[in-house]
């Protein structure tokens, strides 16, 4: 028995539960970040709800194509309106000073949050645990790529800062954690904690990778 049994009920230790609340949690937090992206470029509200859709549902739907799944929200019209939601609702709000460090730390917490969940729908599938962490790197990344290449802004993945390896570890804390039998509430919790406070200390401190080594040439 773990600490959290005592107060959890029966339905939040099913584990398809917990996957539904990560992926309408993932869903909401990037569509957010698409609708962010939207309103840099001072786009209509139709733009913002398409950025908003996209960017939400788009690492989700690679995952299950790849995994060879029903894609999750053509089967459930709940997660396309939690995508409207959000854009909706970020539109309403308008210019503010603070909505583009938002969408910062909004994809921050995307990124572990989907990061885990990708991970942890590919381990419900079957996958074996390498191919659970790569899905979810894709499924965290995915939308990203989507957003910015839309916005036209550099790509995630061709940024030095430290931000698809915080899906990477947020992907890889879980399932090292379950491989041992951890049950999955626990496990997704560490996980995307990990994931978000290594992404958190890469925004406050300019935390980066090393670059491929150059020598100088010769005379």
């Amino acid at each position: 028995m773990t600490p959290l049994d005592p107060v959890l009920t029966e339905p939040l230790r099913n584990p398809q539960t917990v996957l539904s609340a990560l992926d309408f949690a993932g869903v909401a937090v990037f569509a957010a970040t698409g609708a962010l992206a939207a309103a840099r470029e001072k786009h209509d509200v139709v733009t913002f709800a398409f950025f908003g859709a996209i960017t939400g549902v788009g690492g989700g739907t690679l995952r299950d194509l790849l995994l060879g799944l029903p894609v999750f929200w053509v089967q459930d019209w709940r997660y396309l309106a939690v995508c409207l939601f959000a854009s909706t609702a970020l539109w309403l709000v308008g210019q503010r000073d603070w909505r583009f460090r938002a969408l910062l730390w909004l994809d921050a917490i995307g990124l572990a949050a989907y990061g885990v969940m990708g991970a942890a729908k590919a381990e419900a599938a079957g996958a074996p645990a390498l191919i659970c962490i790569v899905m979810g790197t894709l499924t965290a990344c995915f939308g990203g790529v989507v957003r910015d290449t839309l916005a036209g802004q550099p790509s995630i993945l061709l940024r030095r800062e430290i931000n698809v390896t915080a899906a990477i570890l947020a992907a890889t804390v879980y399932m090292v954690l379950r491989v041992p039998g951890t049950p999955i509430w626990p496990a997704a919790i560490v996980a995307a904690l990990s994931g978000f406070l290594l992404r958190a200390a890469a925004l406050r401190w300019g935390w980066t990778l090393p670059g491929f080594p150059t020598h100088a040439s010769r005379a």
